[in-house]
């Protein structure tokens, strides 16, 4: 039973919804699933979300938001005029209600300065005050789903129960991009009759990071064991250089399929849902481009290192197929992500290619 179960907002009959997600892509694909709650309980509301531009392609194209608003990072004063600025206009929107997916000080900030009649966020020391309903958020690493975290601050508004086959995360392809990134594929000579298969190598810091020479090595048993298959790899705009050391890699250790080994250059967020929908694998690292490839209903192995599959696993419903693959037996995992206790990232270093590579081939042979 929700703790508010006499929400204002229930009697209005087209309420305006404004939604704060700052900060990680992941996340804000997170967000999607009770976006489309949202949007089901309130048919006639008019939502508005706000992100900052990485994660914007997003929800940019999403049926469920009728206006995305940018809020671009920009360091010291200039920042917080900014974002006073943006408080003002949201403001002038005159919002019924405003949801804090976040909690961090600057999205408590521009939720506060929204003035919504409504504004709902989690408990946080020192921030509280800006909410009008607080709902408690436990700082311990617990095994339970992200998406179901963010269901709770739902609690008081009757929307249906955290569903992935029914409300699974979300991020349509945009047309262009879908061509573009087929474009890219033909002027990197991929035959439309390959089976692609995309590694993203990139991480959003070094605890997530899987050793390059592993990325190299699965990505080489891949074509070595089926002539058809094309592996292009996809990084973030900071890893360039690792990327070329894992194609480096690849491609020496596939020796006369080297050509089955495309670099087909940086894929922006939208060419890479576009691509992803083309792949019969993905393969990748707890990451933001993992959770924009769950969004399609391509096969996965994701890696685990300092995270859990019971937090970020891939949301979505059957069939959508997807196998985790993690370190167990270790004491110090789940971590913060702060330090790591022995030096060494062994979380994610002790994973073997040979169970990645298995994982892999076990996905590859559902799909015929």
């Amino acid at each position: 039973m929700s703790q508010f179960p006499n929400s204002p907002i229930l009697q209005l009959p087209n309420p305006r919804i404004l939604l704060v997600r700052l900060r990680q892509i992941g996340d804000v694909v997170f967000t999607t699933p009770a976006v489309r709650a949202l949007r089901e309980r309130f048919p006639h509301a008019h939502i508005s979300y706000v992100v900052e531009p990485a994660a914007a392609p997003i929800v940019a194209l999403n049926p469920n938001v009728d206006e995305v608003i940018v809020a671009a990072r920009v360091p010291g004063l200039r920042g917080f005029a900014a974002d006073v600025a943006l408080g003002r206009r949201l403001r002038q929107a005159a919002y019924d209600l405003a949801i804090d997916f976040h909690g961090g000080p600057r999205a408590s900030l521009l939720t506060w300065l929204s003035g919504a009649r409504e504004r709902i966020g989690y408990t946080i020391p020192g921030r509280s005050w800006m909410y009008t309903r607080r709902i408690r958020r436990t700082r311990e690493l617990r095994p339970r789903h992200s998406v179901e975290n963010q269901w709770d601050l739902l609690e008081s508004l009757g929307v249906s129960a955290p569903d992935p086959g029914r409300f699974p995360v979300e991020m349509p392809v945009d047309p262009a991009a879908a061509a573009e990134a087929g474009a890219r594929l033909q002027r990197c000579g991929v035959p439309d009759s390959a089976q692609l298969i995309v590694i993203h190598v990139s991480a959003g810091n070094p605890f997530r990071r899987w050793p390059l020479d592993a990325f190299a090595r699965v990505a080489a048993d891949l074509v070595l064991a089926d002539r058809a298959r094309r592996v292009v790899f996809t990084c973030g705009p900071s890893d360039r250089l690792a990327l070329d050391r894992v194609i480096a890699g690849a491609r020496a250790a596939a020796g006369a399929r080297a050509d089955h080994i495309v670099d087909c250059g940086d894929f922006p967020l939208p060419e890479l849902r576009a691509l992803v929908d083309r792949a019969a694998l993905y393969v990748g690292g707890d990451s933001g481009p993992m959770h924009v490839a769950a969004t399609s209903a391509v096969p996965m192995v994701s890696l685990y290192g300092p995270t859990l599959p019971a937090r970020s696993r891939p949301w979505r419903g059957r069939p959508a197929r997807a196998e985790a693959v993690e370190t167990s037996g270790l004491a110090c995992r789940p971590c913060d992500q702060r330090v790591c206790v022995h030096g060494d990232f062994r979380c994610l270093a002790r994973i073997p290619p040979q169970a990645v590579l298995a994982a892999a081939e076990r996905l590859l042979g559902q799909n015929g």
